[in-house]
């Protein structure tokens, strides 16, 4: 029933964000949660939310600009450019 409550606090949180804002949102907790289950600890759960807040807020940013896509070359550079 906590999980519950607390993803619905969560959802209700996200509804009046910005694409970016809830990328970084969901990106931060999923990372978080990975991170914590990954790792089996406190310092493991809070670098998989910076990763997945930074990662969610760059995808998200993309969702903001219609007409862009978000790429990434061979080397792992990411770059946005028009779809």
């Amino acid at each position: 029933m906590k999980k519950i409550i607390l993803i619905s606090c969560i959802g209700l949180s996200l509804a009046a964000c910005t694409a970016t804002e809830r990328g970084a949102g969901v990106g931060a907790a999923t990372g978080a949660v990975v991170g914590g289950v990954a790792t089996g600890n406190v310092r493991g759960a809070a670098v998989g939310a910076a990763v997945g807040g930074v990662a969610g807020a760059l995808i998200g940013n993309v969702a903001d600009q219609p007409g862009r896509c978000y790429y990434r070359d061979r080397y792992g550079n990411r770059y946005i450019d028009r779809c």
